[in-house]
């Protein structure tokens, strides 16, 4: 199980070009919703003329060697661990999806594009791919049903969805149908292959569609508003309260 390509059966069915074409439209509509939902609530304006009042505001100025200080801690923090998350629960649950899913991506983009008809590519790839998946799943229902701001804060249902929750949910969906679409696919039951093939190209596609509605585009967003929050406290420009807590790191109440 762990060392086949699990979309190598498609190919009985679906072209590897089509395959192909597939993966390169469903990057074009991350770009193009990320695109559209900068444009359509003016986040882009906002955040260009956030930037240029904070300049203004600015009491000290940075040096480039600052400035890549700033870039660094903000990878580290902001970015590679999560930083933003204080609840230690949150932090590894989104380190578990964000790893996860990029791990998935990966591996999928290579198999997709250069064994797309070996069922025993390297062995590695196979591997690696199953355990991004089974880490974005762990991470990933570790969250909706316990850690979600609207069950754990405001005593919402475990299964009461709202918008916010279309990310997640479409995530964890394609997720599930990628393995279940491996494991029937191993047991050569060509019925239910292309059941669980249609299923999970559906609820991924919904996934890579929905940008504009979704939380998908923060991942996009908030490393580059981490980093001019750190700029500001830099520069002197922010109007926030300065950071109480262990770390000098504030910590968001939904987020504690």
């Amino acid at each position: 199980m762990f060392t086949t390509n699990p979309f190598a059966p498609l190919t009985a069915f679906v072209s590897p070009d089509l395959m192909q074409g597939y993966v390169v439209l469903m990057v074009l509509a991350v770009a193009a919703g990320t695109l559209f939902d900068l444009l359509r609530d003016k986040k882009l304006t906002f955040f260009l003329q956030d930037r240029k009042q904070a300049k203004a505001a600015a009491k000290q100025p940075l040096s480039a060697v600052d400035m890549a200080a700033i870039a660094t801690r903000t990878l580290v923090n902001d970015i590679a661990t999560f930083g933003e998350f204080c609840n230690r629960h949150r932090r590894i649950s989104h380190v578990l999806m964000f790893y996860g899913f990029v791990l998935y991506l990966i591996t999928t983009v290579v198999m997709v594009f250069v064994y797309p008809t070996d069922t025993r590519p390297p062995v590695a790839l196979p591997i690696l791919w199953n355990i991004g998946v089974l880490m974005t799943l762990v991470g990933g229902y570790w969250f909706f049903f316990f850690l979600r701001v609207n069950v754990t804060h405001d005593g919402h249902p475990r299964w009461r969805l709202v918008r916010a929750d279309l990310f997640i949910v479409t995530l964890l969906a394609s997720m599930t149908f990628a393995l279940l679409l491996e494991w029937v696919a191993m047991a050569e039951n060509s019925a239910a292959t292309k059941i669980f093939a249609g299923l999970y190209l559906f609820f991924t596609t919904l996934l890579f569609v929905s940008v504009p509605w979704s939380k998908f585009a923060h991942m996009f967003y908030k490393p580059v508003v981490a980093f001019q929050r750190r700029v500001e406290e830099a520069d002197g420009s922010s109007d926030l309260p300065a950071p109480t807590t262990r770390g000098r790191e504030r910590c968001p109440p939904s987020h504690t």
